[in-house]
């Protein structure tokens, strides 16, 4: 990583580069492409909307090739699968390099990339479920927005190892330390910062957008609230069920389905679990 390289110059350079996927996905789109019988936008679908890495490598191309006629914005990946067709993804989409080849020198640096994916996947998975049982008819698109909210923290892991493991190590030695002030020490500039302008560059989920805007001054909108609280669920139960922020956690997740606290432990499988709420 160059030292004076801002967030303009690392927008400039992922939008150019060949980004990485994961081993799992390139082996499971490998296999489909030879099996007849199972390969499907569905099925292509399935392997690809559990890998945000490759979920944005998907969708970067789609918007850098979208046609003139294109007046709605496409966030589903069947949809984008359908849109270009199975022939056209696997020759202009690769499954290549692998993140495993990338961080092959920095693994440290992979084990906590490979932690962010599964924090994402966890976020995306609350999210959906929340938004279904909300009746939101646009659930996908909820669920997409938060399996990429944290795509420039996962990206900086691909192509700046060594800087992101600093960020995490001071982090992990003082814990008093805020995340903003460190990455902005390091990598001098916050990845919030980069964060948006991905999105906004690669004209990812407007959701996505507007809660990464709304972040610092309160978020009200029921959609946008429902990722935030998945995202800060996900993360704050990433280490396991007994960080400080859970309770509160509960106790807004809880408002927004309106609902009673308990039944969020009910929900999320920990109703035998002795845990204080902040009532």
């Amino acid at each position: 990583m160059q030292k004076t390289r801002g967030v303009r110059e690392w927008v400039d350079f992922l939008s150019q580069v060949e980004l990485p996927v994961l081993r799992q996905t390139s082996r499971e789109l490998a296999t489909l492409q030879v099996d007849e019988d199972a390969l499907s936008a569905r099925n292509v679908a399935h392997v690809i909307k559990v890998d945000p890495l490759m979920s944005i490598k998907l969708l970067r191309y789609l918007q850098g090739h979208k046609h003139r006629a294109q007046e709605h914005e496409v966030v589903e990946i069947e949809q984008a699968l359908i849109m270009l067709g199975l022939n056209t993804f696997y020759s202009k989409v690769s499954a290549q390099p692998l993140v495993d080849t990338l961080l092959a020198g920095h693994k440290e640096a992979l084990v906590c990339l490979l932690h962010v994916v599964q924090r994402s996947r966890r976020a995306s998975e609350y999210a959906m479920d929340w938004a279904v049982y909300l009746r939101d008819l646009h659930f996908e698109e909820v669920r997409m927005a938060a399996m990429l909210h944290d795509i420039a923290e996962l990206l900086l892991w691909c192509f700046a190892p060594a800087e992101m493991f600093k960020i995490h190590r001071m982090q992990q030695q003082d814990k008093s330390l805020r995340s903003h002030a460190v990455q902005q020490q390091i990598l001098g500039f916050e990845i919030i910062e980069l964060q948006i302008a991905l999105t906004q560059k690669w004209q990812l989920p407007k959701l996505l957008l507007t809660l990464l805007q709304s972040e610092d001054a309160g978020i009200t909108e029921p959609r946008v609230r429902n990722i935030a609280l998945a995202v800060n669920l996900a993360r704050h139960s990433s280490h396991g069920w007994n960080d400080a922020a859970l309770p509160d956690d509960y106790q807004e997740i809880a408002a927004l389905l309106n609902i009673q606290p308990e039944r969020v432990l009910n929900m999320l499988g920990l109703g035998a679990k002795k845990i204080a709420l902040n009532v």
